[in-house]
């Protein structure tokens, strides 16, 4: 049920997202901007064909309407979004931020079943997934550890598990150890799949949950600097982020990283070819004076397999303390997809620039709007 782009495009009824970018004229980072939008629909497994159709070059805005269908038929990686789709769903997440604090038994998602599997470890993914999913009026089958205590166990391929755990359910959320295991359980679903990370693939809803905070913290995303810290080889959140930020204009990622862990070459080639200025540095607080953002990641011990040396080597190398919240500016923010181990030390808790335990509330709301979106639409 894998949909890289957009299937349909509103013409009438009640715009829900009045900030869009033009269809041409304006930023090179709106893919809606593109000659060609690559869609795909899925009817039934037999049906994934691709179609190419060409976008309406027309000086207007592009309105979401409260009604319409969701664009998007699963959220499997990054590149699907562009910057229409994101800011809209970021005015859903304001919506369910109002809902969260203020209407309690809220019935939207009223008779809907959400199965969550989960073959690798999690604490914020799981449980705001879950409670986005309650606090909507839904219902939720959970699975903690998939790896072991479901018949994966047995020899069972994730193609048989989606094809039975869909018939239970209306949506689908899955972390995977494998990248690439997303994809593969959106194309034999028949509902929509939230990809809730794939090994050292992405991380999509972190990513989104991520650009959302950037947004309520610093005030904009366009003309922003942003620090990526830590374990840029194998952390599929900063992956993901990364394809998010080439969405916008004039931003500067710095890359601070351990040799070993240093960030993968196609994604520094898909920036570049986006436009998007990057640089590689060695130093943390250098790079943490220039920025907006100070985005952490501890070094993912898991993903070393038994090269015990090359994790020492990385872990503890870029530590943001005291010291490093001393050099960055007043309005800068630290943020840090958890969980943490050392590499923020506790102490820079009470700063209101560490914006990490915002940032993880941000997305209870993000994937309230998301959940919301795939199953009742605009």
């Amino acid at each position: 049920m894998y949909s890289s782009m957009f299937s349909t495009h509103a013409t009438n009824g009640t715009a829900i997202a009045l900030k869009h970018t033009k269809i041409y004229g304006v930023s090179k980072k709106s893919d809606f901007s593109q000659k060609h939008h690559l869609l795909r629909f899925k009817n039934n497994r037999a049906s994934k064909d691709m179609i190419q159709c060409r976008a309406v070059a027309v000086e207007t805005f592009r309105p979401f309407v409260k009604g319409d269908k969701f664009q998007l038929d699963d959220v499997i990686e990054a590149q699907q979004f562009d910057r229409d789709i994101l800011g809209a769903i970021f005015e859903v997440a304001r919506e369910m931020e109002t809902i969260e604090k203020t209407s309690r038994g809220s019935q939207t998602l009223n008779g809907f079943l959400m199965s969550t599997l989960f073959y690798e470890p999690s604490t914020r993914t799981r449980l705001s997934f879950e409670s986005a999913m309650k606090r909507l009026g839904g219902e939720v089958l959970t699975t903690e550890n998939a790896r072991e205590f479901s018949s994966a166990a047995k020899g069972e391929t994730l193609e048989d598990t989606i094809r039975t755990v869909e018939g239970y359910s209306d949506i689908i959320v899955m972390r995977h150890f494998e990248s690439g295991a997303a994809k593969r359980a959106a194309m034999t679903a028949n509902i929509p799949v939230i990809n809730a990370g794939d090994g050292p693939g992405q991380h999509p809803t972190q990513a989104l949950l991520d650009m959302y905070t950037i947004q309520r913290e610093i005030g904009k995303l366009d003309g922003i600097k942003v620090g990526l810290v830590g374990d840029l080889a194998n952390g599929r959140t900063v992956h993901s982020l990364a394809y998010l930020l080439a969405k916008y204009d004039d931003v500067k990622i710095y890359l601070v990283s351990p040799q070993v862990v240093k960030m993968k070459e196609d994604i520094k080639q898909y920036l570049t070819l986006n436009g998007v200025d990057w640089e590689e540095s060695a130093d943390l607080k250098e790079v943490a004076s220039k920025c907006d953002v100070v985005y952490q990641t501890r070094i993912q011990k898991e993903r070393f397999g038994g090269r015990a040396d090359l994790y020492d080597e990385a872990r503890g190398k870029y530590i943001v303390d005291r010291d490093v919240l001393g050099v960055m500016q007043k309005h800068a923010v630290v943020m840090h997809p958890f969980p943490r181990l050392d590499e923020i030390t506790v102490d820079v808790d009470d700063d209101p620039r560490a914006a990490y335990f915002r940032q993880a509330k941000n997305g209870l709301y993000v994937r309230m709007a998301l959940l919301k979106l795939l199953l009742v639409g605009w």
